[in-house]
């Protein structure tokens, strides 16, 4: 089976629009087992936070800075996913966390105008040589409060940030002028999709107004000669252990058969 490696012409244009879709990252089989695992995760339900937007409304993210021997590691072991961010920020990446964001049908919140670097920054890293792939679980689209973009927004350098109620929200004033200038992209994924985008791209995403859920898996790169000055919460350097594509659907498999047990085992079965 052939697995995304990126091309020149992907490569070129990441580095002008700051983002790059990927249809079909994952293959229909890992998508359907990520899919499954996820949403019958009781970790993601019970140590899940809750985002607040200025309107009140939550989303909940688990972030974990850790890998494991689960599907979401094997994510970004993944040679995909690792080698394309390896390319697009021109040295040797490790990973900083992943994580998953989850929007109820109907009240999942929005997230304001931000750059990731516009809070990575102050975790001691120098440079925004720093990037994520954005994973669809469920369908995204704009009903349902997919990713939005502002393209070649990557380009602006690091803009201030502050607060928005429990979020970190770039400068206001700065993002409408902004957005006078350069184009808004609406980011709609199908299930499996991915997205790659630049530390420093602007993005956001809606309140979820349909019935439908709307999760998304991230997995979050920095650079090695980027390693932070300072000790913080998400890691510093450490060489991340290569996984080859084709053994990421077993990596799932494995962890799905371990839960349907201990599912029996709790029910008594």
């Amino acid at each position: 089976m052939a697995y995304f490696r990126l091309n020149d012409e992907q490569a070129a244009q990441f580095a002008a629009d700051g983002y790059l879709i990927v249809p079909g990252l994952l293959n229909p089989s890992e998508t359907e087992v990520l899919f499954s695992i996820a949403k019958a995760d009781q970790d993601l339900l019970t140590k899940a936070k809750a985002g607040l937007d200025g309107a009140g409304n939550k989303t909940d993210i688990l972030v974990e800075n850790d890998l494991h021997d689960d599907i979401y590691s094997a994510i970004a072991q993944s040679e995909r996913v690792v080698g394309t961010l390896t390319r697009l920020l021109g040295d040797e990446v490790y990973h900083y966390h992943h994580k998953m964001t989850m929007k109820a049908p109907f009240e999942g919140g929005a997230w304001e105008w931000h750059q990731d670097y516009g809070y990575w920054y102050n975790n001691g890293c120098l440079f925004p040589d720093m990037g994520s792939v954005m994973i669809a679980v469920d369908r995204s689209d704009r009903e349902n409060g997919c990713l939005q973009v502002i393209r070649g927004s990557h380009r602006l350098g690091r803009i201030d940030h502050g607060r928005v109620a429990t979020q970190t929200g770039a400068d206001v004033d700065r993002v409408e002028e902004v957005l006078q200038r350069m184009e808004r992209v609406y980011v709609e994924l199908e299930q499996g999709d991915a997205v790659f985008f630049h530390a420093n791209t602007l993005h956001r995403s809606d309140t979820n107004r349909s019935p439908r859920p709307r999760w998304t898996f991230l997995c979050c790169y920095n650079t090695r000669h980027n390693d932070p000055y300072k000790l913080h919460h998400h890691p510093n350097y450490q060489p991340l252990e290569l996984l080859p594509d084709d053994q990421v659907i077993g990596v799932g498999q494995a962890q799905w058969e371990r839960m349907q047990v201990g599912q029996s085992v709790g029910a008594g079965v």
